[in-house]
C-alpha cells in the first residue's frame, strides 16, 4: 500500500493585522486558514505525501473558502465533515523585536468543538492509511474531541497503524474542567511516536528537565536527554520521541535545535540561528511534518532523518 497519512483536528481562520500592527491599531485584517494538524497536512503533502485531512467545517462559504485552501495544496478533503454553524477563529498579532506575538482564540461553539463521537466512522476514514497524526490541541478544546481522540486512536491501533502525536500543550485552551494530565496520558500510551517542544512534556505529563530554565532563551540539548528516556519508561509502547527546542532571542531571531530518542540511542541536530523571521507561527508543525516524512522515506537512519527534516523546515 502507498504511504498515506490522514491528520486530525481542528483548522482555523487566522486574522492577522498587516505590516506588524498591534490589535489595537488594525483597522484590517488578513485572512488565512491554519491549525496545527492541517499545518502538518499542507507540509506532507507539498513532500509529496499522499494526506488525507479530517475536521469538521459548516456548511457555508467560510467552511467552502476553507476546503479550497486545503486543496491547493493537494491535501484530500473528501473525509471532511460537513455540519455547525461556525469555523473557529483566531487573531494574531505579529510580534517584532522585543516585542512578542499574541494569539486570541475565538473558538467556543466551533463546527468541530460541537462534534460528538458518533459523526466520525473512524473504520471507514482510517481504511486506506497507514499513519495517523493528532495533537494536544484537540483534546484540550472540549471532552467530547477527547473521547473523539481515543476512538480514532483506537481504531487505528487495532489496524497496525502508526500513529503520532504532537503534545503540542496550549494554555489557553483546557478549559472545560480537565487538566492535561487528566486526559492525555490515556492517548498517549497508544502511540508509537510522540514530538513536543521545550515545556510540553513537563506541562502535559509532568517530565520537566533537569536544571533548565526556558525563559533564559538558552537551551542545552542534552539536558532533555532525561525527558525522553522518562516518557519510554513512562509509555513503553512509544517506539520513538522527538523534542524541538527553540530558543527566543527575539521574535524575528530564534535559535532551533532538536533531538531525536530510538531504540536507546539519542540522536541530536545541529543548533541553528534563525534570523529575518517573518512568520514564526507553524514552525513546529513543519517539524512534525520532516519528522513523518523522514520516517517514511528512510527507513533506519534515525541521524538522516533528523537531518533532512531539519533542512526541510
Amino acid at each position: 500500500m502507498q504511504n498515506k497519512v490522514l491528520a486530525f483536528g481542528e483548522i482555523m481562520l487566522r486574522l492577522s493585522p498587516p505590516y506588524f500592527k498591534r490589535f489595537s491599531q488594525a483597522t484590517s485584517f488578513d485572512v488565512t486558514f491554519g491549525g496545527g494538524e492541517a499545518n502538518v497536512a499542507v507540509s506532507l503533502s507539498n513532500f509529496g505525501i499522499p494526506v488525507d485531512y479530517v475536521t469538521r467545517l459548516p456548511n457555508n462559504d467560510i467552511g467552502d473558502a476553507c476546503i479550497r485552501y486545503l486543496k491547493q495544496f493537494g491535501v484530500n478533503t473528501n473525509k471532511i465533515l460537513r455540519g455547525g454553524e461556525r469555523i473557529g477563529i483566531y487573531f494574531l498579532e505579529n510580534g517584532a523585536s522585543a516585542r512578542p506575538s499574541k494569539v486570541i482564540y475565538d473558538r467556543a461553539h466551533s463546527a468541530i468543538s460541537n462534534a460528538k463521537p458518533e459523526m466520525f466512522n473512524w473504520e471507514l476514514l482510517l481504511e486506506d492509511v497507514n499513519w495517523f497524526h493528532w495533537t494536544g490541541i484537540t483534546p484540550a478544546i472540549s471532552q467530547n474531541l477527547a473521547d473523539i481522540c481515543l476512538d480514532a486512536i483506537e481504531v487505528a491501533k487495532s489496524k497496525g497503524i502508526t500513529i503520532s502525536c504532537d503534545l503540542n500543550y496550549r494554555s489557553k485552551l483546557w478549559k472545560y474542567g480537565k487538566n492535561p494530565s487528566d486526559i492525555m496520558p490515556e492517548l498517549v500510551k497508544d502511540c508509537d511516536i510522540a514530538i513536543g517542544n521545550e515545556e510540553d512534556a513537563d506541562k502535559v505529563l509532568g517530565i520537566k528537565a533537569p536544571d533548565t530554565d526556558i525563559s533564559s532563551g538558552i537551551l542545552d540539548p542534552e539536558k532533555y536527554e532525561y525527558v525522553v528516556k522518562e516518557m519510554h519508561k513512562k509509555y513503553p509502547n512509544l517506539k520513538t520521541t522527538a523534542i524541538t527546542l527553540r530558543g527566543s532571542i527575539s521574535a524575528s531571531h530564534n535559535t532551533w535545535a532538536a533531538i531525536l530518542y530510538n531504540n536507546q540511542k539519542l540522536f541530536i541536530s545541529p543548533h541553528y540561528d534563525i534570523t529575518h523571521i517573518v512568520d514564526r507561527v507553524g514552525g513546529g508543525d513543519s517539524f512534525v511534518a520532516g519528522l513523518i516524512y523522514g520516517f517514511l522515506n528512510f527507513n533506519e537512519d534515525y541521524q538522516g532523518q533528523l537531518m533532512i527534516l531539519l533542512i526541510k523546515f
